[in-house]
């Protein structure tokens, strides 16, 4: 159990970390590179594409091929676009690396996800996504602050350097807890699997992953970059701030079992994403003065609510056979990345066109006026992603 437990929080760790370490390392590789704003947000959706589009296919190969073969083949790749990323030189080569870790890591995840539904029993597979959830939630959360800390005192290559230990770390666990079996029946039991991906929680599970990422992943994206040009701030201090909506995460999460159990999925899952649309609504209200502490409250109560959606991965694997967990797997995460880089390029359309009409008629800072606007429309989806979870939900329990 533990190891394949380590295997899953580092393996969602890292490619999480991925979709935004790069946040507050952007103004150094724009500086450096003589990157635009439109070609930096390529820097995460060229990582984020690939991961979503490809994670279906991934996810079948896991269960055709074996759980073994398919995470080294992504982890050989995810190294290899590190490496490439680290020591790039032009846009080109920086966004081509990228591209290349956002493939390897389509076939990482649905690998490591269905080790919960084939490792673990019923028990211990609510620890295991509880676990999984909140490693990608903390990652997504102090991402920037790596970056920034790497950019500052380091280069920012050693942003992509740092996968490289993870990387290791996985390799060595995958012999033990990775299954190198192929599944023989997938088409046989194809009627089986298409039945319960039908089932109404499972389709509700992706949608509202879909929703929660639309949300948070554009704002945090944008958010370190907000704090440099707006707050005058250092890459490390600018991504520091994120660093809060981690400890109220991991402040959180224990009592997420506690609180299914008491309230039921529904409320639980609809009160978190309620929490993070306030909390983004009341950085919103503040985003006007150039300070910090005022943003702390909104932080605090993102993490919260983001750590009360966990239950989202382990109720929706549950009505999968563990013959597709694989394919599961991958659709689930793919709704996940696909909310990413959605998520940062519909925020990025907002901020960019609010700041434009800034711009235009000569009023305030028009990057934060343009980043209060993407708030404003991510508590939005938040809210939509609420009203849904409560709806489905709340039959399954």
């Amino acid at each position: 159990m533990v190891p394949t437990l380590v295997v899953i929080a580092l393996g969602g760790f890292v490619t999480s970390l991925d979709n935004n370490i790069v946040a507050a390392g952007v103004p150094s590789m724009a500086r450096e590179l003589g990157l635009g704003l439109d070609e930096l947000q390529w820097v995460s959706i060229g990582y984020m594409l690939p991961f979503a589009a490809l994670l279906l296919v991934a996810g079948v190969l896991v269960d055709r091929l074996g759980q073994a073969r398919t995470l080294v083949a992504g982890l050989i790749g995810f190294g290899i676009g590190a490496v490439a990323g680290g020591f790039a030189t032009t846009g080109w080569v920086l966004i081509g690396a990228r591209v290349l870790q956002g493939t390897a890591a389509a076939f990482m995840v649905p690998g490591l996800l269905s080790l919960l539904r084939t490792n673990l029993d019923s028990r211990q597979r609510a620890i295991g996504a509880t676990l999984w959830t909140a490693s990608l939630a903390v990652a997504l959360a102090v991402g920037p602050t790596v970056g920034g800390l790497l950019s500052e005192y380091l280069h920012w290559g050693w942003i992509f350097f740092s996968n490289l230990p993870f990387v290791a770390a996985i390799a060595l666990l995958v012999p033990v807890t990775a299954s190198g079996e192929r599944n023989h029946g997938t088409r046989l039991r194809a009627r089986t699997m298409l039945e319960a991906f039908g089932q109404r929680v499972f389709i509700a599970g992706l949608l509202v992953q879909l929703l929660w990422g639309l949300g948070v992943s554009g704002v945090f994206f944008f958010t370190p970059l907000l704090h440099q040009d707006s707050l005058g701030l250092s890459p490390l201090m600018a991504g520091l701030p994120l660093v809060l909506v981690a400890l109220a995460i991991m402040a959180a999460t224990p009592a997420v079992p506690w609180a299914v159990l008491r309230f039921g999925p529904h409320w639980t899952v609809a009160v978190g994403l309620t929490g993070v649309a306030v909390g983004l609504v009341a950085v919103a209200l503040v985003n006007h003065i150039p300070e910090i502490p005022p943003r702390i409250p909104g932080l605090l109560l993102i993490g919260a609510g983001s750590a009360l959606t966990t239950p989202l991965t382990s109720f929706a694997l549950e009505v999968v056979p563990g013959e597709h967990a694989g394919t599961a797997s991958g659709l689930l995460t793919a709704s996940r990345e696909l909310s990413g880089a959605v998520g940062v390029a519909l925020i990025g359309v907002v901020l960019t066109t609010v700041r434009t009409e800034h711009l235009w008629q000569g009023e305030g800072p028009a990057l934060a006026t343009g980043y209060t606007a993407g708030l404003y429309t991510a508590a939005a989806l938040e809210l939509a992603g609420a009203v849904l979870a409560f709806a489905v939900f709340r039959r399954r329990d």
